[in-house]
């Protein structure tokens, strides 16, 4: 059995005292693939210390996130063009908009996010969106700049049903994580009705812990809560859910 983070920030402060360990715990339970997105350009040669640490699991995007997105975002953009140019990555990402933080830079975001589309397109690889209290600004976005070429996962996914078809329509899988296991997380009451085609695996590592283990630090190894309340929502052996899910990743990054 092969188990896909779709989505985890391995090289986080977070994980400084016992990063080797906690991705070890995370390899020796079948969690084998790593994808590993951007934030800004002071991460980037923690990314690349992390994929040269563990080069046939780890899997790095490129991109700025939408909360980083400030004065100096146009800089931030040019490394993220000069780093394409230099070397291959699986995706643009993570890439969106987030309006629960600043609401303000919503302009700057939404020329960052297109700015970033145009280079997953030129570069023919798949975006990763983070969208946070955004759904309609970044399904404007879409719509924009809808084109066969573009494709990826949306990050996250804590919308509604309505908004997972709409997603869907965008030629992107759903990334579920730790909000499936919340109480209140919502999706689980609907997730049934989505076919498991349209579905990836993430932890968001160390952010958004499943339950047992919310409000805590969160590492890869918790996908396995994840993938239980998969098996569970859709009346599947962890085994089915884990190989459907591993595949899709596969057509989203093509590896």
């Amino acid at each position: 059995m092969i188990i896909t983070d779709t989505h985890t920030h391995l090289y986080s402060e977070a994980f400084d005292e016992d990063r080797h360990e906690m991705i070890q715990r995370a390899i020796d339970q079948n969690i084998s693939r790593f994808f590993i997105p951007a934030i800004d350009s002071t991460y980037t040669t923690s990314m690349l210390q992390l994929e040269e640490d563990f080069p046939n699991n780890v899997f790095l995007m490129m991109g700025l996130h939408p909360t980083h997105v400030n004065e100096n975002f146009r800089e931030e953009l040019q490394h993220v063009e000069e780093m394409l140019t230099k070397r291959s990555f699986y995706a643009l990402g993570e890439i969106g908009i987030d309006l629960y933080w600043d609401k303000t830079t919503l302009a700057i975001q939404q020329e960052a996010f297109k700015y970033q589309i145009e280079l997953a397109k030129h570069y023919n690889l798949p975006i990763v969106i983070h969208c946070r209290e955004a759904f309609n600004e970044i399904f404007e976005v879409l719509d924009e700049v809808k084109h066969d070429k573009l494709f990826g996962i949306f990050h996250c996914f804590t919308g509604t049903l309505e908004q997972a078809h709409k997603v869907i329509s965008f030629n992107m899988k759903l990334g579920i994580g730790g909000v499936a296991t919340f109480k209140n997380g919502k999706i689980d009451t609907f997730l049934n009705e989505i076919d498991l085609k349209h579905i990836v695996l993430e932890t968001d590592a160390p952010y958004l812990a499943p339950v047992p283990y919310r409000g805590k630090r969160n590492e890869s190894v918790y996908i396995l809560k994840v993938l239980d309340k998969l098996s569970e929502i859709y009346n599947l052996p962890v085994e089915v859910i884990a190989a459907i899910t591993t595949q899709n990743s596969k057509h989203v990054f093509g590896v």
